[in-house]
């Protein structure tokens, strides 16, 4: 037997209100079209929904268990209007982003961080990989956009890059370093410190050797390599080894025990922005996301 639920939701809102002229009153519709509907509900089960020897709408044994089916009906389709109303503006849905390790760990956290407070019906997925990594996921659009450096746009036809951030490489040591104290600091004196290296493989490995080459040095010296943000951090502030990190997504790690060298080179450059692809559409959770990462 199929009943319609809009009678069923009439019914729910009939044995709310106390009567039928209430429940009109609130449905926006007149009387007797109302007693219309309900007449047609229990031509329907085929029993009578309300007790009529009462002027007052006292519902049956039957007419109360089908008007509580109706108030959830209600219910649902007030909550689904107002998550809907919420995903119109951004504050409802699901957002999908990636992020190298060094933007994920502590730029990014922060943000996420924020947007889910300040939304609590967003669900937000943070996908950390290697550049190679990301680019792969956002071709297969399992993520949504990429929070990362410029090169992971570079060469991509179908990808746009919007700068957030004009990031730079710099390289990291202790406090109390030797090179702190040296009177200028070039090819020869680095060559003779060694290094944290990254991962091989990733751009900031590739760009910070590249630089290297660039600024003159003839050798570089690993002694540890990982892909542990946190590792390099913690052995560069305990010995006299040196790396290099983006200066703006490090700056919550910074510290009184760790500093960057004044050395500065053109292929340091690293712009930090949000890569998407071309043709996908927008959601409202994405651009109150962008939006957020622009000017919050």
């Amino acid at each position: 037997m199929k009943l319609d639920p809009r009678h069923l939701v009439q019914l729910s809102m009939i044995v709310e209100a106390g009567s039928f002229q209430a429940a009109a009153d609130r449905l926006s519709m007149t009387q007797p079209s109302l007693s219309r509907n309900i007449k047609q509900l229990e031509s329907r089960v085929g029993a009578p929904l309300f007790d009529r020897s009462t002027r007052r709408a006292i519902p049956t044994e039957l007419g109360l268990r089908l008007a509580q089916n109706g108030l959830t009906i209600r219910i649902a389709e007030e909550q689904a209007s107002a998550y809907s109303d919420l995903a119109a503006i951004g504050s409802a849905g699901e957002l999908k982003i990636g992020a190298p390790p060094i933007i994920a760990d502590h730029f990014l956290s922060r943000r996420i961080s924020r947007f889910v407070r300040e939304n609590p019906e967003c669900h937000v997925e943070l996908r950390v990989g290697l550049v190679h990594e990301l680019r792969t996921m956002l071709e297969r659009t399992q993520i949504d956009l990429v929070v990362g450096p410029r090169n992971l746009a570079e060469h991509v036809d179908e990808f746009s890059f919007a700068p957030l951030v004009d990031e730079r490489i710099g390289i990291i040591c202790r406090a109390g370093h030797p090179l702190l104290s040296a009177r200028s600091i070039g090819p020869r004196e680095l060559e003779r410190h060694s290094w944290i290296a990254h991962s091989r493989g990733s751009t900031l490995r590739l760009q910070t050797e590249g630089a290297l080459v660039a600024m003159g040095l003839e050798k570089i010296r690993i002694a540890v390599e990982t892909d542990s943000i946190h590792s390099v951090l913690e052995i560069v502030e305990s010995t006299d080894l040196i790396s290099t990190m983006p200066r703006e997504a490090t700056q919550g790690h910074m510290h009184e025990k760790l500093t960057f060298l004044d050395v500065d080179h053109p292929q340091f450059a690293r712009p930090m922005g949000i890569i998407r692809r071309i043709s996908a559409s927008q959601s409202s959770v994405t651009r109150k996301f962008v939006d957020l990462l622009r000017h919050g």
